[in-house]
């Protein structure tokens, strides 16, 4: 799915799913730079974001998956 990551005024990181008319916090990282792992949404949702340079500009949109809830690492 297409999701835009974008970082407001106080360098907070957000996603915004247009399909789903859904912005959200990101609230927690697998990486410290957060491209090439998953990240977990203040909903719930954990997304699967795409190897990408640490220096990537924001915003930015890119093709992220959403994990299922029985592929959630435990």
């Amino acid at each position: 799915m297409k999701v835009m990551i974008r970082k407001n005024q106080s360098g907070v990181l957000s996603a915004y799913v247009a399909k789903k008319d859904l912005e959200e916090r990101i609230v927690d990282m697998a990486n410290p730079g957060m491209w090439g792992g998953i990240v977990t949404l203040a909903n719930g949702w954990q997304l699967e974001l795409p190897a990408m340079d640490a220096a990537t500009t924001l915003p930015i949109t890119v093709d992220a998956r959403k994990l299922l809830e029985s592929e959630v690492p435990a």
